[in-house]
């Protein structure tokens, strides 16, 4: 089983690419507000996540979804 910390530590591994500024990624990192990534990057990371989790995320899902955190406890969530 995938803990939380090990959801968010590969989450931020998935995201350095394209954390283009260096921001520092935490939790609370909101992915596209801080990290400048327009619906294209988004998309692209979020296809990667499915693929490293094997998971699907629904699209639904992704609107609600702001931070790392938000980002982990839906992988979580898949994953259960």
């Amino acid at each position: 089983m995938t803990t939380r910390d090990e959801i968010i530590a590969r989450l931020t591994e998935l995201l350095a690419p394209f954390n283009k500024e260096g921001v520092p990624l935490t939790p609370q990192t909101d992915i596209a507000a801080e990290l400048n990534i327009d619906s294209a990057g988004v998309m692209d990371f979020i296809m990667e996540v499915e693929d490293t989790f094997d998971i699907d995320i629904p699209l639904n899902v992704l609107s609600e979804t702001r931070t790392i955190e938000d980002l982990a406890r839906v992988v979580e969530e898949r994953l259960a």
